[in-house]
């Protein structure tokens, strides 16, 4: 799909994702020149679905094209060109990009010399696959940042929506003290659990989605979203933060934070933003029905 990049851009890819959710798209890339995306599906019904939607919904916003992908690896073809990236002390690296030093003989991680970032005080390792985030986009870089500046040591820490397990990733190596990560995708949780065991990390994989999530409430809860489905699911999302705890949310525009805010009933502590990308910090002092939030591990 193509889309004119400019102002208002950042609502319209907000809408664009929260009518892409109920078709359950397996990975959206950006194109680099900023004015479109491709969606990719598991089957033509849901594609063909989605771009019914989408042409009903915005008409001539959109150009909309589909086409058919046979090889079973796009994942890793159409990423080939990936490099490390920087967020804060974090390097988000492909495994054929890991800064020199890095890479361990036994993990099947080579690092590369040529790299062309330097000297990371954390490396994780993504290997681009269906699950959603290599770590390039605005939203993760937001929350990477985020999140060392709230200095996740000794925390217990909740990811919704990991995707590839970027997040999850960075806080274990963060030195939390146990992090969950998230997601009902199927693709999604198998893509993290090997990022997890590529980056020797402990974390557990949960299936499970805002909709009836069932885990003890954490530190600090990460949730790389959209504005609609943030807004939507705000109340659980403020459930699965202690008392005084952090909720770190992204995947909106910065045109949408008063809304999120307001759905959260909180008041952002930190907001950082990426030309159309924003994420925000929220401090959750108190929870008006704290005798709805669960009180076990797991989820249904």
């Amino acid at each position: 799909m193509r889309f004119s990049p400019g102002p208002g851009a950042g609502t319209l890819q907000d809408m664009l994702y929260a009518e892409l959710d109920g078709f359950e798209p397996v990975a959206i890339h950006e194109h680099e020149s900023g004015d479109g995306w491709r969606v990719f599906f598991r089957t033509p019904a849901q594609r063909d679905g989605a771009r019914r939607a989408l042409a009903s919904e915005f008409e001539n916003a959109l150009e909309l094209h589909t086409i058919d992908v046979d090889d079973e690896d796009w994942a890793r073809r159409s990423q080939a060109a990936l490099r490390a990236i920087r967020a804060g002390r974090i390097v988000v690296a492909p495994p054929w990009d890991v800064p020199s030093g890095i890479g361990d003989p036994g993990s099947g991680i080579r690092s590369d010399p040529a790299s062309r970032v330097p000297d990371p005080d954390i490396v994780v390792v993504i290997d681009p696959s269906t699950g959603f985030g290599t770590g390039h986009h605005a939203t993760t870089r937001l929350c990477l940042e985020l999140l060392q500046q709230i200095d996740p040591r000794g925390k217990r820490i909740i990811d919704v929506g990991t995707g590839s397990g970027v997040l999850a990733i960075a806080a274990s190596k963060l030195a939390a003290r146990e992090v969950i990560a998230i997601d009902h995708d199927p693709d999604a949780l198998r893509n993290a659990r090997e990022n997890v065991a590529r980056n020797g990390t402990e974390i557990e994989v949960l299936e499970g989605d805002l909709s009836r999530i069932s885990v003890a409430p954490a530190d600090v809860v990460l949730a790389n979203l959209t504005s609609g489905v943030l807004q939507r699911f705000a109340d659980a999302l403020t459930r699965l933060v202690i008392t005084g705890g952090v909720l770190i949310v992204s995947g909106f525009s910065p045109d949408d934070l008063n809304e999120v805010a307001r759905a959260l009933d909180a008041a952002a502590a930190d907001v950082r933003s990426d030309g159309e990308w924003a994420a925000a910090s929220f401090r959750i002092e108190s929870i008006t029905d704290r005798s709805r939030a669960p009180s076990s591990s797991g989820t249904n």
